[in-house]
């Protein structure tokens, strides 16, 4: 089964000009992202896929592939979907840009059930709350899914609610994603959803058009994404910490 992972990547950013190309221990955090990345067990293939000439140049640089894209893309997903299609891919897995320090277990634990669930058509990745200042936070977006795994609902909001706090356990979602290539071409087709606009989360979608979503649980994953100045200096003495 081919696997490619896919790392949208774009320069402008209301919070953050640029940010793929920001400073990170003297390289730049696209690069962070692409090395820890290739690292994956079970991802054939790695690429870029941005709409910035700069960022562009600075992955060949490094000795990655990057793949440009249209700049009108609304969302990482439609920027994947379009390089999708000229993919030969089974699994196409969608690597957060912004993640530095993104651990290569996690992308193998996300792709991990399609290699034994041919019907598969879409997994992501959730771990236990264990700061409570998050539970109450619309930032940390929370799941909930059944015995087997399936995604029931993602919310802003915390769910489940803790009407029996003593028995109370509410899960994070982590924004990676894993598709298999003919549902994400057809996913990105798909409309809006209400409940998608509502909470503005796109992986409702695929729940209001009654489609699966296999919640992997992790252990791996640190949670230091980069979205403002803050976020990037506490990602900077991260790395000085680690070297």
């Amino acid at each position: 089964m081919k696997v490619v992972g896919v790392i949208p990547a774009r320069y402008s950013s209301v919070r953050l000009e640029g940010k793929p190309l920001a400073d990170i221990g003297g390289k730049p955090m696209i690069q962070h992202v692409y090395e820890r990345a290739g690292r994956s067990k079970l991802l054939s293939d790695l690429l870029v896929a941005t709409d910035d000439e700069r960022i562009h140049e600075a992955v060949l640089g490094f000795g990655g592939q990057s793949r440009m894209t249209a700049r009108e893309h609304p969302s990482g997903t439609d920027r994947i979907a379009e390089v999708a299609e000229t993919l030969e891919a089974e699994v196409v897995v969608n690597i957060q840009g912004d993640e530095p320090f993104i651990s290569p277990k996690v992308i193998d634990q996300l792709v991990q059930p399609f290699t034994v669930d041919p019907e598969l058509e879409m997994s992501t990745l959730a771990r236990v709350i264990e700061d409570e200042a998050a539970l109450g936070d619309p930032n940390v977006v929370k799941v909930v899914f059944d015995h087997r795994g399936r995604a029931m609902y993602f919310s802003r909001s915390l769910i489940p609610h803790p009407r029996r706090a003593d028995e109370h356990r509410a899960y994070e979602h982590i924004g990676l994603y894993g598709y298999r290539k003919s549902f994400l071409v057809e996913y990105a087709r798909m409309p809006p959803s209400p409940l998608e606009r509502t909470e503005a989360l796109e992986q409702l979608r695929a729940l209001e058009n009654g489609r699966t979503i296999r919640v992997v649980v992790t252990e791996h994953h640190h949670g230091l994404s980069v979205d403002t100045e803050g976020d990037l200096e506490r990602a900077r003495e991260f790395f000085r910490e680690q070297e």
